[in-house]
């Protein structure tokens, strides 16, 4: 099987199945010095977990991880990394009776035209337990992309089904906005807009009750992000960040900045006007390519003296329908994505299908399944968003930090 390595500089190949022993990520590119331990994997992780509330899915996995290579006495050493997270809660005996029956809007079917083959236990390779390597790879992105620029990335649940949040400055969002409610009890559904958020956990737990499932959308904001990332053709920035979140189990749409809005705009009022912010020097190439490679964890840089050159005065723009980037490279303005997410195929109400020879039969899905993705989507998201950050930024450097 091919395609399972995603980046360039800062590279993840990752393996495993839904009901195998584990998952893991190796990780290439991690510049050394980086402080990093299991904690600092685990806050994504529990984010991602199943069982974490009554709208997901209640598979009990502790998602503990192991680094097995590429950490010494606390910090990255440049080398290969590798993390293993272990499955303990399969239940595979809740699949042995579709064996031979496909299930509507899974992968099923499209594994055997591909293989002649596949594994039926909760999907294998193409299950959404596989993000848990993502997840835990991109915390190690998140972790390179803060110490590189100052970066920081933060998703929310925007909408659920036909709950829509409001939120005016997504931007300014932290990870608490997100994760808590206003009397500091968790927000089990990921969206700062509680109001919304309480619409929302009920139309889950309807849906849920019902033996059905229901979509939504998420939305991500990466800030701190210099001017400068990406590619001005075939790897443009948008485009890999795309790549990435369409890499996700469930997406069937991407859309950055206005997205689709933009179709009944006329060129005038979709143009970002561009001025000058207060004045921000950038330091020396010198100090810059400096940065991030001495394995010195004592010499690491603060986020400010760790950007790259930047105009001076800085060039802004008054609004950002353009989402951060601009010919494929990001603008310095904060990159806004958005991914609908399709609601989980697995269904315990009957449906009509057929067998793997055509034919006509029943099937209703065993096991245990999240009524909605979203909510275990959003760091699932960020991490995919951080990686590829986090390879533009070394990318960037080999390239253009010494010119």
């Amino acid at each position: 099987m091919a395609g399972n390595t995603f980046g360039q500089a800062f590279r993840i190949t990752t393996a495993g199945e839904s009901h195998g022993p584990g998952n893991v990520v190796i990780i290439d590119g991690v510049p050394p010095g980086i402080p990093l331990s299991v904690d600092d994997l685990t806050v994504d992780l529990d984010r991602r977990r199943p069982g974490q509330s009554k709208i997901v899915t209640q598979r009990s996995e502790a998602d503990t991880p192991e680094i097995l290579s590429g950490v010494f006495e606390g910090h990255t050493t440049g080398t290969s990394l590798a993390i293993l997270v272990r499955n303990q809660d399969q239940r595979s005996g809740d699949y042995s009776d579709i064996k031979d029956k496909y299930r509507p809007g899974h992968a099923d079917f499209t594994f055997d035209a591909k293989y002649g083959s596949r594994d039926y236990r909760g999907g294998g390779r193409s299950s959404a337990r596989e993000t848990v390597a993502r997840v835990a790879a991109g915390a190690v992105a998140k972790k390179l992309i803060a110490e590189a620029f100052g970066g920081r990335v933060v998703g929310y649940v925007q909408q659920v089904g036909h709950v829509v949040a409001q939120v005016d400055d997504p931007a300014a969002l932290t990870l608490d906005d997100v994760e808590k409610r206003p009397d500091g009890t968790p927000n089990i559904v990921r969206c700062p807009d509680i109001a919304a958020a309480d619409r929302m956990v009920e139309l889950i737990e309807e849906c849920r009750k019902a033996g059905d499932s229901i979509g939504g959308a998420a939305e991500i904001v990466a800030t701190g992000a210099p001017p400068g990332l990406g590619e001005p053709v075939f790897d443009k920035l948008k485009a890999d960040l795309a790549k990435a979140l369409f890499s996700l189990p469930a997406v069937l749409g991407v859309e950055y900045g206005i997205g689709f809005g933009c179709v009944t705009m006329r060129g005038s009022q979709h143009n970002d006007l561009f001025t000058a912010a207060p004045q921000t020097r950038g330091v020396s190439n010198a100090e810059t390519d400096a940065d991030c490679g001495s394995g010195d964890a004592s010499s690491s840089k603060s986020p400010d003296q760790a950007r790259h050159r930047v105009l001076s005065p800085q060039i802004v723009t008054r609004s950002n329908r353009h989402g951060g980037m601009l010919g494929g490279i990001s603008t310095g303005m904060p990159i806004v994505l958005r991914a609908a997410v399709k609601p989980t195929s697995s269904l315990p109400t009957e449906q009509a299908t057929v067998t793997k020879h055509g034919e006509p039969t029943t099937i209703s899905t065993k096991g245990r399944h999240d009524p909605c993705l979203l909510p275990r989507f959003i760091p699932m998201a960020e991490a995919m968003v951080a990686l590829t950050l986090a390879d533009h930024w070394l990318r960037w450097r080999g390239q253009c930090a010494a010119t």
